[in-house]
């Protein structure tokens, strides 16, 4: 009769120290916040497309306490560590990966034939890419994006994605930049990137259905805001930034047209000057 009361009490005891671990852990997991694994596309939703506050930074060491919601990084540049602490701040990390040039130093750039790249591009030390070669360009393009996966990017921005619009060393057309960076978007849909569009103003009509959002460099310099209205109109966030002039001047137009916009030095170091949207339509 012993043995079993003491068996019984030893299963009671049992059973009173797994209620007591299980109730420790509830509130542990219910508190913990769910990130988006690497690599998963980066959602952008429709009611917060006016509302992103973000930053473009290329140079100098990355800032996390920076107050942004989406941060624009280089690829290369960027590293694992500094992707982790953003990620776990909940910021959203959208890489910038060169789509239609390359540079001598680039660590791939032994991977693009010399019968692909043509006249001197827009950065130092780079040249244009012949972009109606898809079989050429594509292999070294995907291992670019999956280096933005693998770090643990959920979004990818095509910088060059309009080759056809400079002298380019290659008889390049309308069409010809529009199917490639068609190709691109799918590519980056296939490797689980949420793909975003840099500049390219002509087509951005055309490829709004493709892409998920923007990015725009001084479209009210240029006089071209009005162009990227279709983003806006399908939902999707436009990251606008100017180089000149102050916030007090450009934001009443770009915030007005619902663009998440910021004020930037041409270097695009950690310093910014955002726009603020309390006060403007829908702000």
């Amino acid at each position: 009769m012993r043995i079993r009361l003491r068996r019984r009490a030893v299963r009671l005891r049992r059973a009173l120290s797994a209620g007591a671990t299980l109730i420790l852990l509830i509130p542990v997991c219910a508190c913990r916040v769910e990130l988006t694994p690497p690599g998963a596309p980066t959602p952008w939703p429709a009611a917060s497309a006016r509302h992103w506050q973000w930053q473009w930074q290329l140079t100098g060491p990355v800032d996390p306490d920076v107050d942004a919601d989406v941060f624009l990084l280089d690829a290369a540049r960027t590293t694992s560590a500094e992707t982790a602490e953003l990620r776990a701040r909940d910021r959203r990390l959208v890489c910038q990966v060169h789509v239609a040039s390359v540079r001598s130093d680039d660590p791939d750039a032994d991977r693009f034939p010399e019968s692909v790249q043509g006249a001197a591009g827009r950065r130092p030390q780079s040249r244009w890419l012949d972009v109606r070669r898809w079989d050429a360009l594509e292999p070294a393009l995907a291992d670019r994006f999956r280096l933005c996966r693998g770090k643990g990017f959920g979004a990818v921005a095509l910088a060059d994605a309009d080759a056809y619009l400079y002298r380019s060393g290659f008889p390049l057309g309308f069409d010809d930049q529009l199917h490639f960076n068609r190709r691109l978007a799918a590519l980056a849909r296939h490797l689980d990137l949420s793909p975003g569009l840099m500049n390219d103003v002509p087509q951005l009509a055309a490829l709004a259905p493709d892409f998920d959002f923007a990015v725009n460099e001084e479209c009210v310099r240029l006089d071209q805001c009005e162009k990227l209205l279709p983003f806006v109109d399908a939902g999707k966030p436009v990251f606008h930034v100017e180089y000149t002039g102050s916030t007090e001047e450009f934001c009443v137009v770009t915030v007005g047209y619902g663009f998440a916009s910021i004020r930037k030095q041409p270097a695009l170091d950690a310093w910014r000057d955002p726009c603020v949207t309390r006060g403007y339509p829908d702000g």
